[in-house]
This record gives C-alpha cells, structure tokens and sequence, in this order.
C-alpha cells in the first residue's frame, strides 16, 4: 500500500499526515501519523521546508514506513505564492516578517520562503495549491460542495483564505492566487488593521484571528466566548468582525454568482453559533436578484479539513 503525504501550511502551524488511497469515492481515507507543531518563523528562510521534511519523517517513523516509499505529496499552504527559481515560494503575511516589517512582530525580516524546490528533491509527486484552493476541492469531493458547479470555500483562522470554483472550474490565476480576498481593501481609516502583507485597511488586516488583539482587548476566542455568552460589549464586536466579514462574502457572491460558500478555519468554527447567522444576514434581502437562495454552511469535514485539503491534491 502506497502512502501518500499531506502537508498543511499555515500561519500559525503545519500538518503532516500520511495516508492510503481512498478506497470510497464518497469518503476520504482515514489520515495516519499525524505531527503538527508551531509553523517555523526563525532562522533562515528554509527552515520551513526542513521543518515539513523533518515532520515527515517523524510521521513515517510513526507508521513504520521507509521514508522514501512515501514519493507522492500534496500541500496545501497559505499564501500567495511566488514564482521564483523554478517552483512556488511563500510570501505569506502571517509568516514573512519582512512584508510588513517590525510593526508586525514577527522573528524574521523574510520577503519569500523557498517551498516547491526544496521539496521536489523529496518527493517524485509532488503538487502544491493555495490552502483554499485545495480545501474547496476537498469540499467539493467529500464535503458541503458536493454536486456543486458555483460555490467557495473561506477559511477564517490566523489569515482569511477563499477558493472559487465558477461554471465547475476551480480558479487559480497566473500564480495561483487566485481567491485572496482577504486582502481586498474595506477601510482607509483604521489605524490598527495593519495586514502582514502591509496593506492598512484590508480584511484580514481587520478581522483575521490575529488582528483582533490588536484592534479589541483580548483574542478572537475570547472575545468570542463572551459575545456567546451574551456579554453586550463583546456582542457589539462581534457584530462589527460579521460586518467586515459579511461584506466579503457578500461581494464574492455577487462577483461570481455563487450557490453557495462553505466556512472553515478556527475563527469561524469554534463559533460558528455566534457567527453563522450573523453572516448569513450579510447577504440576505441585499439584491435578491444574486443573493436569493445562496447558502453560507459550515465545512462538510469541519476542523479536519487542512488535512483532507492536501489530501484532494494527490489523491
């Protein structure tokens, strides 16, 4: 049985599991040997692929498998992506401290972290998606966006992520960016939504997992606990992240004429609850003509869906 590795690159950590080929089309196979740790950001920029490489063979020790029978991969990674020496390097916010600078905090003055390359010396397979693109394909195979030809995917955690699939193609663009909204400009007045990529006003720069403490007392889960518990003040921020989110939401939807946009990340689904509904209101009776009838779910593979996302990649 041929292993295959997932790997899911986030701002705030990386995946790496290993799995079977599926043996049900209607199911993924169950993910084996899973290590996760905090997302490397210090040292020299290639620490992120040797911390993966380094990942991947603690997983396959794990198993019981030679490392180098594992030739096939998929990762599904934050972005965007740039094309340098051959293959995908990162210029993620949330990991390069060298795009915004030292007002963002980060350990490291990186502008790109070299990935495919690296990679590649590793594996015979190998493909790498933006972490939305390849959760929308994971959506659409075995999770809410199934049978659909018009939907999105959104995770809201650490960043915000979209993959758009429009007439039953997926959208990837000239880099494969395709889906970055969250970098799409909705303030020129809030001094405190300093994005990682260095735009001011953006919204994840407003609304993303770690723009919150900066712009509010306390974190996202905080602060949404006690809105779910019916604090008045927290409810009132709460409101307000729904208000920038929505409006994002509500201008995919009628951009790309969409059926329905399927919600992960770990902002949004430790309280879905809260948020859910308060989104929904975003797009409903706002130009019924394009917004009637459209559907904001949670994700069909819930928390697991990072893991699954790199799975649909190779599998």
């Amino acid at each position: 049985m041929t292993l295959r590795a997932c790997i899911d690159i986030g701002g705030t950590k990386v995946a790496v599991s290993l799995a079977p080929p599926a043996t049900d089309a209607a199911r993924p196979p169950e993910l084996q040997a899973r290590r996760a740790e905090p997302t490397a950001k210090t040292g020299d920029s290639g620490a992120l692929a040797r911390q993966i490489l380094r990942l991947l063979d603690e997983a396959c020790a794990q198993a019981g498998v030679a490392p180098a029978d594992v030739t096939r991969a998929g990762v599904s990674s934050c972005g965007p992506f740039v094309l340098r020496a051959g293959g995908v390097e990162l210029a993620t916010p949330n990991i390069c401290g060298g795009l915004a600078g030292p007002a963002r905090g980060l350990p490291n003055d990186w502008t790109h972290v070299p990935l495919e390359v690296p990679l590649r010396q590793r594996f015979a397979h190998l493909r790498v998606e933006n972490d939305g693109v390849a959760a929308l394909e994971a959506e659409r195979r075995w999770g809410a966006l199934q049978g659909l030809d018009h939907c999105a995917y959104v995770t809201w955690s650490t960043g915000v992520g979209v993959g758009l699939c429009v007439d039953g193609r997926v959208l990837r663009g000239k880099n494969g960016n395709a889906g970055h909204a969250g970098h799409s400009f909705v303030s020129d007045t809030d001094l405190h939504a300093l994005c990682g990529c260095g735009n001011l006003g953006d919204v994840e720069g407003l609304v993303a997992g770690n723009a919150v403490a900066r712009r509010f007392e306390g974190d996202a889960a905080a602060l949404l606990a006690s809105a779910s518990a019916g604090d008045a003040a927290a409810l009132a921020q709460a409101d307000e992240l729904c208000r920038v989110m929505g409006r994002m939401l509500y201008n995919l939807t009628v951009t790309l004429d969409l059926q329905r946009i399927s919600l992960g990340g770990s902002v949004f689904w430790h309280h879905r609850a809260l948020l859910l509904p308060r989104l929904q209101a975003q797009l409903d009776d706002r130009l019924p003509a394009l917004t009637a009838g459209v559907e904001l779910v949670p994700a069909g593979l819930g928390e697991r869906v990072g893991d699954y996302a790199a799975l649909a990649l190779v599998d």
